[in-house]
């Protein structure tokens, strides 16, 4: 078994990062994250921690992403520059609820007729490394919602804690030719893998995306949604909300267009031309980021969007729980 020693974590970086940037793990300016190895101290790594405290979607969807150039001369618009990234990129070390998150993005840009030539371009050119989990966290919960989280088979390569080494499993033919260029940093061992530990929090989520078809007017929503502070740091730091605005800068008569993470649970999100809001209310905006995430989702993508990462119930300021709403659904009888 391939297996890459710790000592040489170091190495590899550096070595990956001379062909492609790559995105690890850390904690900086005491925020935990995904960071570039090139704008990192070693001692900033963080692969021990089970999630850092923002997904690396922003790899694939940045967080603010300009589109294109445009020149506007008179009766016509001419566009100039189209900025799809092609470089280069690996992310190492993320979980598997976040790596199941990626899947979920897949879906929404890159199938069903569509394809999103901006996440494309980054999507074809980026390998993902998962850290396999063997003993979760206590708000983790990512096994009820589908993931399996010794083996996050979605990834290009797979890594697994050892003690003093990684053992080093590719999976896709990226990962193959990627461990083709790292042999020399891997060393070939019989190392035990760790025992998997039971979840604390568990919830069934069977049959849930059916029953909430009947349950849109439920007074549960109300009850759920009244100490939501319609903040939306639950859509910011999840790995797989992919909300977004396009807005455009003019400097005269040109400009570029960009777009910029967005929230379902900002009022504006919804907000027509004419002043209609179909989801004026703060319960409303609530009931229909569940629903997406458990029944819309589900129907049209046959997965949960939710992954059981585990973050929204850490940095939610008024302790919301998704597996507690999930629990209510099951347990509550539907509309009339």
């Amino acid at each position: 078994m391939k297996t890459l020693p710790k000592n040489n974590l170091s190495t590899l970086f550096q070595q990956l990062a001379d062909e492609a940037q790559v995105y690890v793990p850390a904690q900086k300016d005491g925020q935990s994250g995904f960071y570039k190895w090139s704008e990192i101290e070693p001692d900033q790594l963080r692969l021990d921690v089970l999630n850092v405290y923002t997904s690396p979607k922003s790899v694939l969807l940045p967080q603010t992403e300009k589109m294109y150039n445009f020149v506007d001369e008179g009766i016509t618009v001419n566009i100039g520059e189209v900025f799809e990234v092609k470089d280069k990129s690996i992310v190492f070390g993320l979980r598997p609820c976040d790596m199941k998150a990626i899947e979920c993005l897949d879906q929404v840009f890159l199938t069903r007729t569509f394809v999103d030539q901006y996440y494309k371009s980054r999507r074809d050119n980026t390998v993902f490394i998962a850290n396999a989990c063997y003993k979760p966290g206590k708000n983790c919960f990512c096994s009820s919602m589908g993931v399996n989280p010794t083996e996050p088979s979605y990834a290009d390569v797979i890594i697994r804690d050892c003690g003093d080494s990684y053992a080093w499993e590719p999976l896709t033919d990226a990962g193959n030719q990627l461990t083709a260029k790292i042999d020399k940093v891997l060393a070939e061992a019989s190392p035990s893998l760790p025992a998997a530990e039971s979840f604390n929090i568990q919830v069934d989520i069977d049959g849930i995306a059916d029953k909430l078809k009947d349950m849109f007017e439920h007074p549960l929503w109300l009850e759920r949604a009244e100490p939501c502070q319609n903040c939306g740091i639950c859509t910011y730091i999840c790995p797989s909300c992919y909300c977004f605005d396009i807005q455009v800068k003019n400097f005269g008569g040109e400009g570029y267009r960009f777009r910029c993470w967005d929230s379902c649970m900002y009022r504006e999100y919804a907000l027509m031309a004419g002043g209609h809001n179909p989801r004026e209310s703060g319960m409303e905006r609530f009931r229909n980021r569940f629903l997406h995430k458990l029944e819309f989702f589900t129907e049209r993508y046959g997965d949960s969007l939710c992954t059981g990462c585990g973050r929204c119930l850490i940095a939610c300021p008024v302790g919301i729980n998704i597996t507690e709403i999930i629990t209510q659904v099951k347990e509550a009888e539907k509309s009339a």
